[in-house]
């Protein structure tokens, strides 16, 4: 138990606290903002289902894609049975979202949009700091809060995992 008084206790906090401290030098945040869990899977259920009933009050309106992880597709699809509209958008041949229905497709009701770095079956990477600046600028125009978060699993150890230089707002490794 980290958080214990005892010895070992305080050994396991160390070490949680350094592994917090290396990898929030890799993604370019603070530690504080890592949170470990036990995988991929869990880490886009508490992202998706954290951040739209934290924010239902503002808008029940999420985006995403239709060739995300089933951890986000099934996410999503529980959140629809809660009440919230999802929006799947479509890819063209190369795997890739119109950037353009993208930001057609933000409302006022949107509070989150969830787009994967790099599809685990056909290898696609999309433009994730593209999205990220359209997902800012429509939240500027409509005057509301909409968080943006990516599936990077299958990009880390490849890509460019820094959220700065991706602009997002949660990130699920």
């Amino acid at each position: 138990n980290p958080s214990g008084i005892y010895g070992l206790s305080q050994m396991a906090r160390a070490a949680l606290d350094d592994s917090r401290e290396s990898v929030s030098t890799v993604l370019g945040c603070s530690a504080r903002e890592v949170i470990f869990t036990s995988g991929g899977t869990e880490s886009d259920n508490m992202a998706i289902k954290g951040v739209s009933i934290a924010l239902k009050e503002f808008g029940d309106h999420i985006i995403t894609t239709q060739i995300e992880h089933h951890a986000v597709l099934h996410t999503c699809r529980q959140l629809e049975t809660m009440g919230f509209d999802v929006t799947y958008l479509p890819v063209d041949e190369f795997g890739m979202i119109n950037i353009d229905q993208l930001s057609a497709s933000i409302n006022e009701r949107t509070t989150l949009v969830s787009v994967m770095l790099a599809n685990n079956e056909i290898g696609t990477v999309m433009p994730i700091r593209e999205i990220s600046d359209v997902v800012k600028k429509r939240s500027v125009d409509l005057g509301v809060k909409i968080l943006f978060h990516t599936d990077a699993v299958q990009g880390a150890g490849y890509l460019d995992i820094n959220v700065e230089n991706l602009g997002v707002d949660l990130m699920s490794l």
